[in-house]
């Protein structure tokens, strides 16, 4: 049972980092994406193939993770950003249902179907962390969640996070005060898919192996879910979902139940959440964070 919760908290804090994503795309800068499931697809098989096939470490493949994942945030960001609401959404999750068909399709590289398995497990200082052990990788996952998480509480208080939050409120009004709206929201976009990005390096060395059927659509509603459930516009809130939502998803199993409970009901409860938390509290479990700008030493209003 120990074992189990703690694989709860790992999934909680590898997804928590695809929340804080979403929620700078989301939450800030009010954009409806459904493409974290590419972007961290994209992560988890440039650490794959980097370090099975060129020898590199785990912390090798994090920076060509994150900005690959990053320059396909740029790519789908240019063109999709004049899309506003389900015409966004749309257009978001065709990237990611096409990021997964090139997975599965293009052998030579990823293995299709069968994926890539031996992953190496990462060190440091000659020290492997064993993500069969899980306390050691549990460290490094939250070690990775805090440093996000503080670095998005920055990004909130800063120019960008100033401006993306006024898109959000009205784009219009936003524009008329000299706000260059496509330049922040493709900011938002490349931010979001980098940390999505390294969640999926280290969704690939946990599992020590990838297959393209692991990054489907239902990631990023359950991503989206997670933003929803805690708070649009709060990262704690963020990491708040992610727990929850990763309880719901292993209940069945936590309880016993397995045999009982089809294996339609994660889709079925996470389509509920979204629809409970929009109509009877849209602004999530802890509400949106209040920034006090003035305060920021630095920082003109």
């Amino acid at each position: 049972m120990l074992n189990f919760f703690l694989l709860i908290l790992i999934y909680s804090g590898i997804y928590a980092l695809m929340a804080l994503g979403q929620n700078v795309i989301t939450g800030y800068g009010g954009m409806l994406s459904l493409t974290q499931a590419g972007f961290f697809a994209i992560g988890s098989y440039a650490t794959a193939i980097l370090s099975t096939r060129f020898g590199f470490s785990f912390w090798a493949t994090l920076p060509p993770a994150a900005l690959l994942s990053a320059l396909c945030g740029l790519l789908i960001g240019l063109p999709t950003l004049r899309l506003k609401g389900d015409y966004l959404a749309i257009a978001t999750l065709g990237f990611g249902e096409i990021v997964r068909n090139v997975l599965n399709n293009w052998d030579s590289l990823t293995r299709g179907p069968m994926g890539i398995q031996k992953i190496p497990m990462p060190s440091i200082f000659g020290f492997v962390i064993n993500p069969y052990t899980k306390y050691a990788f549990l460290v490094m996952v939250i070690i990775f969640v805090a440093i996000a998480y503080v670095l998005f509480q920055r990004l909130a208080r800063s120019r960008m996070g100033r401006a993306l939050a006024a898109i959000r409120e009205d784009e219009i009004a936003a524009e008329a005060m000299g706000i260059n709206i496509t330049k922040y929201k493709v900011y938002a976009f490349i931010l979001g898919a980098s940390v999505a990005g390294i969640a999926g390096s280290l969704q690939a060395v946990f599992t020590l192996s990838v297959t393209p059927g692991t990054y489907t659509f239902m990631v990023s509603v359950m991503v989206l879910c997670m933003v929803v459930l805690g708070g649009m516009g709060n990262f704690k809130a963020s990491i708040l979902g992610a727990f929850i939502i990763q309880l719901i998803s292993y209940f069945p199993q936590l309880t016993g139940l397995t045999s009982v409970i089809p294996p339609q009901f994660k889709q079925i409860l996470f389509g509920l959440i979204l629809v409970v938390m929009m109509i009877w509290r849209p602004q999530g479990l802890l509400g949106r964070e209040e920034i006090r700008y003035g305060n920021e030493e630095g920082e003109k209003s």
